[in-house]
């Protein structure tokens, strides 16, 4: 009995094992569901404090259930409205056209022969196990074959994957590519979430087929509308996204042009079409920002303007401080003044950052942040580096620290003049003037807000030692125009005082005044008025004349 007892009792622990499991599976499940529709509600107000509210619910949604899709896109949006695009982009990289490796793209080739065969295996089933179906009583329908029919829902099944579930990913990834400055990706992924987002909207309103007959199919009320919204997002988000596409075409056709014009040795052009960018009315990001400035600064090197270049580096290097190309421009900029310690600190700089490279084996930043060097390139940059900082110690060791080219700073000729030196000083010290430094950050928008302080801190730092650059630039140089006035001044009194001892050293001509009764006016080539003067006063007797009456 006893027996029985226990072989009955491990015969239900089974049972009993998979019902608690079952039970806590559907517990999980109410959990999650419940975490969604709350975040939904608090979503609906569109306050920073609900909204971090529904984000932490959804993070305990994902972590019962990491695949739930709506999570997922209610995620995303929060962390986008929240203004955190650094990690939408970590959520979603895979999506990033730049990271797409080829190797991915081949395996994903060869596999989607096959999930697509199984898609249209279990399409043709499920099409042929539905058309074998009665109709439901009281359902008034006649139902023919349509081949088009057949055809639109064989396609709808094969796009459903890619283009429902990921429709959502590339709108919210653009946007959040726009605020972190990558613009050619943010253009590529807003314009195919924008395209599937229309083709969705069309298989929507084309889903009734014109050889299917139901009064169930177009109710009365609106209850169809409220049980199954449109899976479209509104209106507004569209209008949205298609007015940031039109400002993010046209940021990447002015960087294209200025571009163009850089190449083609159109400095000027090049100038004028970044400026456009940098100083314009709507801002732009931080990302993309810093790359305009680092290609205006070598617009600016290109055409002699040093002072310029140089505030283009420090605006750069304020928004991005690990951005090797900056860091180049300014040593060589350095370099170029013979401006020697601060083109040896910059150098040093980019070593460090050189070696955390080679420490870290991987690129400053996150993944899908743009760089322009490679990995594989460090190695070899930094022995050239070495070499070059060894030759900057031994200059500076030589004595040449004292040997600052001003002129090319300021932008002047050598031999210029006092008021070409003014002009020139005015203009830099009201451009480059401290407190106007950070004037730059009001059109610029930032992926995270507490960076802002921080820029503007280097910003001010550097304008500062630039103001002072010059502000000496300015002294070395009027010192400069005063000797060399001082110089010409002392050579025009010598000049004068040896002329002045020449006079006074040769005798002085007697000069005889004429009379009184002098005939004015005569020319020599006037003939009948000579002969009337020779009558009067007779061939043998002197005629007293002015004497330039008489010279041809």
């Amino acid at each position: 009995m006893v027996d029985y007892c226990n072989s009955s009792m491990a015969a239900a622990s089974p049972s009993l094992a998979g019902g608690e499991k079952k039970h806590w599976w559907l517990t999980n499940r109410k959990i999650v569901e419940r975490y969604v529709r709350e975040a939904k509600m608090l979503i609906a107000t569109q306050e920073q404090s609900d909204v971090a509210a529904a984000l932490g619910l959804l993070e305990a949604a994902l972590s019962l259930a990491p695949r739930m899709e709506v999570a997922l896109e209610l995620k995303a949006r929060c962390l986008l409205y929240r203004r955190r695009f650094k990690e939408v982009a970590d959520m979603l990289q895979d999506y990033i056209p730049s990271l797409k490796m080829v190797a991915s793209d081949d395996t994903s080739s060869c596999g989607s022969s096959d999930n697509s065969s199984n898609q249209l295996s279990r399409e043709r089933v499920r099409l042929l196990s539905s058309s074998g179906d009665s109709v439901s009583e009281g359902e008034p329908a006649f139902k023919c074959f349509s081949v088009s029919d057949l055809k639109k829902k064989v396609i709808a099944g094969l796009c459903k994957n890619v283009e429902e579930e990921g429709q959502w990913r590339y709108s919210v990834l653009g946007q959040a590519c726009c605020h972190l400055g990558l613009m050619e990706e943010a253009m590529v992924l807003l314009q195919t979430g924008k395209r599937l987002a229309t083709a969705a909207f069309r298989r929507e309103s084309n889903s009734f087929s014109d050889d299917i007959f139901s009064f169930n199919k177009f109710p009365l009320s609106g209850e169809n509308a409220i049980n199954n919204p449109p899976q479209t997002p509104p209106k507004s988000e569209i209008e949205s996204i298609s007015h940031l596409l039109c400002h993010i075409k046209l940021l990447i056709r002015r960087k294209t042009a200025a571009i163009a014009a850089l190449d083609a040795g159109l400095y000027s052009e090049a100038i004028r079409h970044f400026s456009k960018i940098l100083d314009g009315r709507r801002g732009a990001p931080q990302g993309f920002l810093s790359e305009c400035y680092i290609h205006r600064a070598s617009a600016f090197l290109s055409a002699g303007r040093i002072a310029e270049a140089i505030a283009d580096c420090n605006r750069a290097l304020a928004l991005d401080t690990s951005s090797i190309d900056a860091l180049t421009i300014r040593a060589t900029l350095f370099e170029t003044i013979r401006c020697l310690p601060d083109s040896l600190h910059d150098l040093e700089h980019l070593k460090l950052l050189y070696n955390s490279i080679l420490r870290d084996r991987k690129l400053p930043g996150p993944i899908w942040k743009r760089q322009n060097v490679q990995y594989r390139e460090i190695p070899g940059k930094l022995c050239s580096l070495a070499s070059k900082i060894q030759q900057l110690k031994q200059r500076v060791a030589n004595g040449e620290t004292g040997n600052v080219d001003y002129y090319s700073l300021i932008g002047l000729r050598r031999g210029c003049s006092r008021s070409e030196l003014e002009r020139a000083h005015l203009l830099l010290t009201l451009k480059h003037k401290p407190d106007k430094s950070s004037s730059f950050i009001e059109r610029c928008e930032f992926a995270d807000e507490k960076d802002m302080d921080s820029v503007r801190d280097r910003a001010k730092m550097s304008a500062l030692l630039l103001y002072r650059l010059i502000q000496k630039g300015y002294t070395s140089v009027m010192s400069s125009i005063l000797d060399e006035e001082a110089v010409e001044k002392q050579r025009k009194n010598s000049a004068a005082k040896v002329v002045a001892e020449a006079i006074e050293n040769k005798p002085v001509a007697t000069v005889k005044t004429p009379p009184a009764s002098v005939f004015q006016g005569v020319f020599c080539r006037d003939l009948a008025v000579v002969g009337n003067l020779l009558a009067q006063a007779g061939f043998n007797r002197p005629m007293p004349v002015k004497y330039e009456a008489l010279s041809c």
